[in-house]
């Protein structure tokens, strides 16, 4: 086998054992997080709304069905914070 391809083939086989682990990891970050309504400052939601289809387009500050994703517990901590939607 080239020297080129053998680089290339581990190169890969690296790359997909790197993947592997970030699948294993993403579901343990995740349940990190919480989506916490009613913070968000206009324009900063991080995903869509009840009035809205996409991130970034909450109409005013602390819009109770807007949500930005922070550490779980945090939510709770801060003022107006909610884990529901309103």
């Amino acid at each position: 086998m080239k020297k080129s391809n053998l680089a290339v083939t581990a190169t890969i086989a690296s790359l997909v054992a790197l993947g592997g682990t970030m699948l294993t990891t993403a579901p343990a970050l995740a349940a990190e997080k919480e989506k916490c309504y009613g913070v968000s400052k206009a324009g900063k939601n991080d995903c869509a709304t009840k009035t809205s289809s996409c991130a970034g387009t909450a109409k005013e500050d602390n819009q109770s069905d807007a949500f930005v994703v922070v550490p779980k517990g945090l939510c709770g901590k801060l003022t107006g914070g909610s884990t529901e939607s309103a």
